[in-house]
């Protein structure tokens, strides 16, 4: 397995126009634990690099309050770091991917904790499998809310839908940090969602990878 994934690493690192020996460092954040050892072992020896792995051992630079801050998903971390650098709190960061996730920054840096629900397309997948009579739908936007057909009336639930839980859920999080509370967009499709919606602020499809980078960045320094 880490032999997959070796080649893998270094077909992209080929189609960007690198080799390893241009690498000057590796940063790795995994929510997938069983993967992280394989990865690590395949960027040890196709890329001859040990990677930084995001983890409780690690400086991020913000302050976890979560009540066990080991069980806070190294991409909620990511997001967190990205947003207090390039944002500054207090923040909202709503990440969507496989699952749609709330993340509260204070002003101060600390990470409190937030929300997380299934993601849109994790949704949409679970109505086809689960309803026999309900197809496979792509996400688009649909010509009005109420659907006057099945296709359409899916892409109303599922797009409209998480239009408002978003809305509804930013506005509790207010409640908590205080109307001066940033809200930032981040995931394959924060930019679908917010064109349907005034209360994103900022979008920032790269955002993860920012923090993965300021992490690595931080942890180069001298103490």
């Amino acid at each position: 397995m880490p032999d997959e994934y070796g080649l893998q690493l270094l077909g992209l690192l080929t189609h960007a126009g690198h080799k390893p020996t241009d690498l000057t460092g590796i940063a790795l954040a995994s929510v997938v634990p069983n993967l992280t050892g394989r990865v690590t072992l395949a960027c040890n020896q196709y890329l001859k690099s040990d990677p930084l792995v995001v983890d409780a051992g690690v400086k991020t630079g913000i302050r976890i309050r979560y009540e066990d801050p080991k069980a806070v998903g190294a991409d909620r971390v990511c997001d967190a770091v990205a947003v207090m650098k390039l944002y500054g709190g207090p923040a909202c960061v709503v990440d969507f991917g496989t699952a749609t996730t709330f993340n509260a920054i204070t002003a101060e840096g600390d990470y409190l904790g937030g929300a997380i629900t299934a993601g849109i397309n994790l949704a949409a997948e679970g109505l086809f499998a689960r309803a026999a009579k309900l197809p496979r739908i792509d996400l688009q936007r649909p010509p009005s809310v109420i659907g006057r057909n099945t296709v359409h009336a899916m892409q109303s639930g599922l797009l409209f839908g998480y239009v408002s839980m978003v809305e509804g859920m930013v506005s509790r999080f207010r409640e908590e940090l205080g109307p001066k509370m940033k809200i930032i967009a981040t995931g394959g499709l924060a930019e679908v969602v917010a064109k349907e919606t005034d209360v994103i602020q900022h979008i920032a499809p790269w955002l993860t990878l920012d923090g993965l980078r300021i992490i690595w960045e931080l942890n180069q320094s001298t103490p």
